[in-house]
């Protein structure tokens, strides 16, 4: 049996800047507000990251939302969410981002099955000349694409 997953919102971008090597899925921990705000689709993950600091793993930079309905006992937007991993993922992260120019990226936040997740990348960042690539690289498949297209319609 799947379990449904609808998404919230993704990180465009971390495809452009990063080389993604490894993704992870991670619960977060949420108060009432931001869950409902979530529901409504009012979140950004640009400019977000991940960062351990003892032993916890954490997400910075995601703007949620405050709930329109909400009163004085909002969310603040900005603040700083726990990650939920399983401690041997902790461990194999905390060594891995040890390493030079890695770092954890969120890519997209979701709903499975009631709960909001988080999907993770251990990501390497990218140099502008493998940007100017990965354009060119994506300009020629478009070009093939449409010649492939101009040779069925003919």
């Amino acid at each position: 049996m799947s379990e449904a997953i609808k998404q919230i919102c993704a990180n465009r971008k971390a495809r452009y800047d990063y080389h993604l090597l490894e993704t992870f899925e991670a619960g977060l921990v949420l108060v009432g507000t931001e869950v409902k705000s979530l529901r409504a689709g009012k979140a950004n993950l640009k400019d977000s990251y991940g960062r351990i600091e003892g032993g916890e793993v954490w997400l910075v930079g995601v703007h949620i939302s405050p709930y329109e309905q909400g009163t004085h006992g909002n969310h603040d937007p900005e603040r700083p969410r726990k990650l939920l991993l399983s401690r041997r993922e902790i461990k194999r992260l905390t060594g891995k981002l040890q390493e030079q120019g890695l770092t954890l990226v969120p890519l997209r936040l979701y709903f499975k099955g009631g709960w909001v997740k988080v999907e993770l990348a251990l990501a390497k960042g990218k140099r502008k000349y493998d940007k100017r690539q990965a354009i060119a690289q994506r300009d020629a498949d478009r070009a093939i694409a449409r010649a492939r297209r101009g040779e069925r319609d003919a």
